[in-house]
């Protein structure tokens, strides 16, 4: 045999003697020797009772030179409404036995919660713990959740077709589209959740009254609320439901204090009429879409004292129709695409038939702003479309469609994108303080969506927002 070869051999054998002498393959029975968590506690924040939970983990260290083994891992079981199941070595089980761990080693423990209902509306604290048992030592890990009971709505079996009304004693889940049928009214009160499964949506041929106040708005979401990583809630995702479709023959619908965030394609609205105000929104926010926070056609819509912002596409798209904005706040710093369209697009809208639907619209003391473009590019000549009192990014000069309007403003938002703030508020020094002209403000907005007076600091701001000053 070649003598390197033996030599190789030799080293090898040794190099591996070596190595596993440095693993201590006894067990420790010392009850010094105990266990070291990554945390304290696992919680859960709030869970939709009968509806399983994403996975939670946990870290379980040995920091002993010596094997050890955990002679229990259980779920302590005090819970008397609420379940904590865990997964250890791809088993999930209440209790495992005789867990070993070797040396400066780690095991993960996976945990998911599944709470029976409640019969409360309002929010349940859970709590229990991981009991581990280690040479006669007793360690705990805290799990804790709480439990909201839902009224449950299937989208493909349930049908408004009568006048129905929501309360805000607990939340609603909708899933699969729930439809209001024609000339039937679907009456929302202040206070009302309303949680989206995925792609769930609301198809509107009848009427919506969706009456939140600033102290009880109305919430439109999807059904996730735990968080994406860390600290970091699903409020920032984009596309975790539907949307709210309006179809013909619609009309009247009126919200008031609505927020809804987190769809896949915003609210649409085509009415093709335009002779009753199809959509009214006041002081509402439309937030977070994976296409468009408002798309309409050939409809007369109004908006008042609202917040459109964040989308992949346009923020706000109208094709023809009637178009009547004031004291809004229109904004794009969406975080999961390039922004490659314009914050603003108005249409006209042509049919088949050859016939052309030109869009009136008029945005009044307006702010419109962001990581895009204010409007698509198109020349107003011989439109009926003016922007008056308005903050825009863009470089440019009044003319007979832009009046009064601030160029090449900022209206130094609180929104900080890198660190999922979006706030659409206005700083200290904002360029859309005082710019307002209040004979274009109705009377009704005279209170933004936080109960602020638009009158409070004797000059109109321009947006969804009066500026509160802030102090250092």
């Amino acid at each position: 045999m070649n003598s390197k070869l033996i030599l190789w051999a030799m080293t090898t054998l040794l190099a591996m003697m070596s190595m596993t002498a440095c693993i201590d393959d006894g067990f420790t029975t010392s009850s010094t020797d105990v266990l070291m968590f990554s945390t304290d506690t696992v919680a859960f924040d709030t869970v939709i009772t009968e509806q399983g939970t994403a996975t939670k983990q946990m870290v379980v260290y040995n920091p002993s030179d010596k094997q050890i083994n955990i002679s229990s891992i259980r779920v302590g079981g005090t819970a008397s409404k609420g379940h904590f199941h865990l997964n250890v070595d791809g088993i999930t089980a209440d209790e495992f036995t005789n867990v070993e761990i070797r040396g400066k080693d780690s095991i993960y423990v996976f945990i998911e919660a599944y709470i029976d209902e409640m019969e409360a509306n309002t929010p349940t604290a859970i709590s229990d713990y991981i009991e581990f048992v280690t040479n006669g030592v007793s360690q705990h890990v805290v799990l804790s959740a709480w439990g909201q009971d839902v009224w449950r709505i299937y989208g493909n079996t349930d049908t408004i077709d009568f006048n129905a009304r929501m309360t805000a004693d607990k939340p609603y889940l909708i899933y699969d589209t729930l439809y209001i049928a024609p000339n039937c009214t679907l009456n929302i009160e202040a206070g009302v959740t309303l949680l989206f499964h995925d792609k769930a949506a609301i198809r509107c041929a009848g009427t919506i009254k969706a009456q939140g106040t600033s102290s009880k708005p109305i919430t439109l979401r999807g059904d996730r609320l735990d968080h994406v990583v860390g600290s970091i809630s699903f409020d920032i995702m984009s596309g975790q439901w539907g949307g709210v479709i309006f179809t013909p023959p619609t009309t009247g619908n009126e919200l008031s204090h609505v927020v809804m965030k987190g769809s896949s394609i915003g609210m649409h609205c085509s009415s093709y009429d335009t002779t009753h105000c199809a959509l009214k929104l006041f002081n509402c926010v439309l937030h977070n879409s994976s296409s468009t926070c408002l798309a309409t056609a050939d409809c007369w819509i109004e908006a008042v004292g609202t917040e459109f912002s964040d989308a992949s596409e346009e923020v706000v798209y109208f094709a023809g129709g009637k178009v009547l904005m004031s004291q809004c706040t229109f904004a794009n710093y969406y975080l999961f695409s390039s922004l490659d369209f314009p914050i603003i697009g108005l249409y006209d809208v042509e049919y088949s038939n050859g016939t052309v639907k030109r869009i009136k619209a008029r945005i009044d003391n307006s702010i419109i702003y962001g990581n895009t473009t204010d409007l698509n590019e198109g020349n107003l000549d011989d439109t009926d479309v003016m922007l008056r009192y308005c903050l825009l990014k863009s470089n440019g000069s009044d003319d007979a469609h832009f009046i009064n309007c601030v160029w090449a403003g900022d209206p130094l938002f609180y929104t900080v994108r890198s660190d999922y703030v979006f706030d659409y508020r206005l700083k200290n020094g904002s360029d859309a303080i005082g710019k307002g002209n209040t004979a274009l403000c109705p009377s009704e907005a005279r209170y933004d969506r936080y109960g602020v007076d638009r009158w409070s600091q004797g000059a109109l701001d321009l947006g969804a927002y009066s500026w509160v000053p802030a102090t250092e």
